[in-house]
């Protein structure tokens, strides 16, 4: 939802912007494809990381059962997911990447196994942020510019690092080139997080994430992509067999999920969020080609009319939705539609924005609370994200996002957000789920990703906030990557 080209510098230098749109990003992945075919992205990209000395660990994909000695913790309160409170007096094995039980009292750990004492601290499972931007999060736009693809993909490694110690053991990527990224980490290359990627967003001429120069116009459909296209970062569809190509492309390349923008955005200077772009039966095309794939699509919508436009088509996710009015928060609710939502609320969470975006970002800041009240009365599937890019100081406030959700719903009810219900979001991902295991939650077969925090964040949730004072061990697929337990 952040800046395109109108944007203002922050404080630190660096400046805020949208992945999908920016004139700099799209800049910056046409020099990438300058270098890497699109046909040896992926290979290209993670042999670049791979080939910057970085330490190969074993990852979720590869690691084999038995690859690590087991690990037993006790001593522990336990938060899973689920119940809404903590469970004391349990013990918790950890086998070949998974949870392997979950015991009461203190039975004998196997024989070659690790034992860890929590201290009585809490234990609750990995976080999931349901929107984000894995390779652009950080990076410096001023670095985009002049860096080359080695150290691009090495700066976005170290970002997903950051994540991951943020306590982040999963991510839906919502626009941008992060399938290298993903294999680098999947093949423990490079430690972060699961990322679940969506690929290039699908739009229309004249839609959210269409910055074409004017000397681009007309388009000439079923000619040659334009430079803007060519980035990857946005597809332009402007009739259903259109919609239908595009969602193949990025389902061939490994999108777990499609994203389809329904209407104008905050970071497009061009548009307004009243806007709606595809038509209904140009949705439905996506729709059903996702569906003929077993995944699903999230709608870029919104307004109101944009938002019901993409139900109507069968949508079954809803990207923002910060304008929505009480008929369409009913409509969600009776057709059982997916939320995905941002905690927006002020510039501290975006940066300052200038002209038509920052009109359309002051409509979002305005509907923010009027949504999240929308989407709680009616007791609509709401997801957690926090959309942020371009900037470490603001990628390092993923936490914090998290914690604005306490002026609609209590802790218990925010750590289940960005847990299991979020897990459940990307379970619907079906047969294109790249990860195949339970996440979010704390349960018998589930991934083993659990964070130890020195606190209880059902009583104070600002601890998420501060990951590098309360979260005291870290563990995604298993493994151990932050332990800082006093001896």
């Amino acid at each position: 939802m952040v800046s395109c080209d109108s944007v203002e510098p922050l404080s630190d230098g660096q400046a805020l912007g949208c992945l999908c749109c920016r004139p700099e990003i799209q800049t910056l992945t046409r020099r990438i494809n300058a270098k890497l075919s699109r046909r040896g992205f992926v290979a290209g990209a993670g042999a670049a990381i791979a080939g910057l000395g970085l330490p190969k660990s074993a990852g979720a994909q590869t690691a084999q059962p038995g690859a690590e000695p087991p690990i037993a913790l006790t001593n522990f309160r336990l938060f899973d997911g689920k119940s809404g409170g903590l469970r004391d007096g349990l013990s918790l094995l950890v086998e070949g990447g998974r949870i392997k039980s979950i015991a009461t009292g203190s039975p004998a750990a196997p024989e070659g196994a690790r034992a860890i004492d929590c201290g009585g601290r809490v234990v609750v499972p990995g976080l999931i942020d349901a929107h984000w931007h894995s390779v652009f999060a950080a990076l410096p736009v001023a670095s985009l510019f002049a860096a080359d693809v080695g150290y691009i993909f090495l700066a976005a490694s170290a970002e997903a690092e950051r994540t991951l110690m943020r306590g982040f053991t999963t991510v839906r990527d919502l626009g941008g080139p992060s399938f290298p990224l993903k294999q680098a980490i999947d093949e423990g290359i490079v430690p972060g997080p699961r990322i679940y990627p969506c690929g290039a967003m699908i739009t229309t001429s004249g839609g959210h994430g269409d910055l074409r120069p004017l000397q681009d116009i007309p388009r000439n459909p079923g000619g040659p992509l334009s430079p803007m296209e060519e980035t990857g970062g946005a597809m332009i569809a402007d009739s259903a067999d259109e919609v239908r190509l595009r969602v193949r492309e990025q389902l061939l390349q490994g999108a777990s999920q499609i994203k389809l923008v329904g209407g104008g955005g905050v970071s497009s200077p061009r548009t307004a969020l009243d806007m709606t772009t595809f038509s209904e039966p140009e949705l439905r095309a996506g729709v059903e080609t996702a569906r003929d794939w077993n995944t699903y699509v999230a709608v870029h919508a919104y307004a109101p009319a944009t938002i019901q436009r993409a139900i109507a088509a069968g949508a079954q996710c809803i990207e923002h939705a910060h304008l929505m009015d009480e008929a369409t928060a009913q409509l969600m609710s009776d057709r059982d539609i997916w939320l995905s939502i941002q905690p927006f609320l002020s510039d501290e969470d975006t940066g300052v924005l200038t002209g038509q975006s920052r009109i359309n970002q002051l409509q979002v800041f305005a509907g923010t609370d009027t949504a999240y009240a929308l989407a709680k009365a009616h007791k609509i599937k709401t997801a957690f994200g926090s959309d942020l890019l371009f900037s470490d100081r603001l990628a390092a406030r993923q936490g914090v996002m998290l914690t604005h959700l306490t002026r609609w719903f209590t802790n218990a009810e925010i750590l289940t957000m960005a847990t299991a219900t979020n897990g459940e979001l990307l379970a619907m991902s079906g047969p294109r789920n790249p990860y195949r295991g339970k996440i979010g939650v704390i349960e018998e077969n589930a991934f083993a990703d659990l964070l130890l925090a020195d606190g209880n964040p059902l009583d104070n949730i600002g601890l998420i906030a501060e990951p590098e004072k309360s979260l005291v061990l870290i563990m995604k697929d298993g493994k151990i990557v932050k332990n800082a337990i006093p001896s």
